[in-house]
């Protein structure tokens, strides 16, 4: 059982649409907006900021694939597919982040929670990759400032690398910065006296 959630929910059948407010409740879920078309749950969805998306992909007007491409390009929401018609197509239409389960038509509560779950958990392992890749370009980005200032040490105050190095810590610790801060100030400072003395 994933932690409760706020869902909003588009499918064109009303059947559809009263199971997905009968039940989600009963698995502990709230029901944010319900919609018959693409075009309601885009309006919707920009107003209520959900934290999952149930749609059906053939609704008249915009259909599902459009209404999410529309709904990520504001803001990045886990979304399940619901459908009747298991097409490739469709498929290979989907947003190629965002789309997490797949739902056939008919639908039944013994499968919903579980697809729920699922696409939950791998919302969540995605978030923290992409974090986690984000973290790792940071790090290479700081990590070359780091380099930079460390050159520009070694260049005006004629020291080996290492204690390049050793400085450059020494007053991140001494001032209580961060590495990289330092190292920025070095780069600047450096810009400064070659602005200065461009011979």
């Amino acid at each position: 059982m994933t932690r409760p959630l706020r869902i909003a929910v588009a499918d064109d059948e009303p059947d559809i649409r009263e199971f997905f407010e009968r039940y989600l409740p009963r698995l502990g879920h709230q029901v944010a907006s319900v919609a018959e078309n693409g075009r309601q749950l885009v309006e919707q969805c920009r107003e209520s900021h959900p934290d999952l998306i149930i749609t059906d992909i053939r609704m008249p007007g915009l259909d599902g694939v459009d209404a999410i491409g529309a709904i990520f390009r504001e803001y990045e929401v886990p979304t399940i597919i619901v459908t009747a018609h298991p097409d490739p197509q469709w498929v290979d239409r989907t947003p190629p982040a965002g789309v997490f389960s797949f739902l056939l038509k008919p639908i039944t509560e013994r499968e919903l929670e579980p697809a729920i779950a699922v696409a939950w958990r791998q919302w969540e392992q995605f978030q923290a990759l992409r974090q986690e890749a984000a973290d790792l370009r940071q790090a290479l980005e700081d990590r070359k400032l780091i380099e930079r200032a460390k050159g520009a040490v070694m260049r005006r105050l004629r020291v080996s690398e290492t204690e390049a190095f050793r400085r450059l810590r020494k007053y991140s610790s001494d001032h209580n910065m961060k590495l990289v801060l330092v190292a920025q100030n070095v780069i600047a400072a450096e810009e400064v006296f070659c602005a200065l003395d461009p011979e």
